[in-house]
């Protein structure tokens, strides 16, 4: 017998501000052949939430906003083998749908979470995690990183940065970053960044080449876009790799490649998490990497802070007006 429920969820009509979130009853049925259906104690806020809202990255309407949660697993549909009722669980994952209090969705990227988790950090850590996990460990200059080496992280004290601060020391990477006050800079130094750069008011290109004698980085790992990509290019070393992985500043205008030639036989790449997590197999790879680093104490989830659902459209302006560090989550 197929049973239905009406739950809270956050959802836009068309793309717009932070004013075009609103709460929405949605029906939620049973999961079909390789889904489950979970309810969230948590959801997980990403700046990819703000692409999507803004139009940037264009998805039919009405879209229900969210693409990480954590929570209890109420039913599992056929062929659904890893995950049954009551399992606890977390996920990032498209589609967009985790802003609501309960869905139905694709099974194949959501992975049981480890009693010693709790849910605020499994909605915390997932997409962002992920996301540092791939590019710590997947996302590597020719000749891949050896401890010792510096790199750059732009956005530092964000709440991937944050993640990425902690697991770059743990690997004995020795991690320049950049924010935009002294208070994010001083953060990100907690966290585990060696160096930290004030963009607001330091030419990081110019403190790169004094932090490494001159000499740049083998890899900058860049989720601010536009304004700060040609620079980010000017701080890697001969064959040095720029990874771009997000576009908080707007997108990267088309480049000419001639430029990375000109600029020492550079790489240039734009990964997506998504792209990464494409199968269960390789996305319970990732999450027992991370699951390990947390459960181990190398990596601590910063989850500095927590709305109410119905509070989203303030999640996101403070997200966008950059007031925020770690990372944020929404309570249904």
């Amino acid at each position: 017998m197929s049973t239905s429920q009406t739950v809270k969820a956050i959802q836009i009509s068309q793309p717009g501000g932070a004013d075009a979130l609103h709460v929405v009853d949605v029906v939620v049925g049973e999961p079909g052949p390789g889904e489950v259906r979970i309810r969230h104690h948590a959801c997980g806020v990403n700046y990819i939430d703000i692409y999507q809202r803004s139009g940037l990255y264009a998805l039919p309407m009405p879209l229900t906003l969210g693409m990480e949660g954590a929570g209890v697993i109420e039913a599992v549909g056929a062929d659904v083998l890893h995950l049954k009722a009551g399992d606890r669980a977390a996920y990032a994952s498209p589609p967009p749908g985790s802003y609501s209090q309960a869905r139905v969705m694709p099974a194949k990227c959501v992975v049981k979470l480890p009693d010693a988790i709790d849910f605020e950090s499994g909605a915390a850590m997932m997409l962002k995690g992920l996301t540092a996990q791939y590019l710590l460990k997947r996302t590597l200059p020719q000749g891949g990183l050896l401890p010792g080496d510096f790199i750059v992280f732009h956005a530092a004290a964000g709440g991937v940065g944050l993640i990425a601060c902690q697991w770059a020391k743990a690997l004995g990477y020795r991690l320049i970053g950049t924010a935009g006050s002294d208070a994010k800079c001083t953060l990100a130094i907690k966290y585990g960044a060696e160096h930290m750069i004030n963009y607001s008011r330091e030419d990081f290109v110019a403190r790169v080449k004094e932090i490494t004698a001159g000499r740049g980085v083998k890899v900058v790992y860049d989720s601010v876009g536009k304004d700060t990509f040609d620079k980010s290019l000017d701080c890697l070393r001969p064959f040095g790799l720029l990874v771009t992985y997000g576009n908080a500043s707007g997108p990267v205008a088309p480049l000419n490649l001639g430029t990375l030639g000109a600029k020492g036989s550079l790489y240039v790449t734009r990964p997506t998490l998504f792209t990464h997590i494409a199968t269960r197999e390789s996305t319970q790879v990732m999450a027992d990497d991370l699951f390990e680093a947390v459960t181990s104490g190398k990596v601590k989830i910063p989850v500095e802070r927590r709305y109410a659902l119905a509070d989203a459209a303030q999640a996101h302006r403070d997200l966008e007006g950059r007031q925020t560090t770690g990372c944020s989550v929404l309570l249904p």
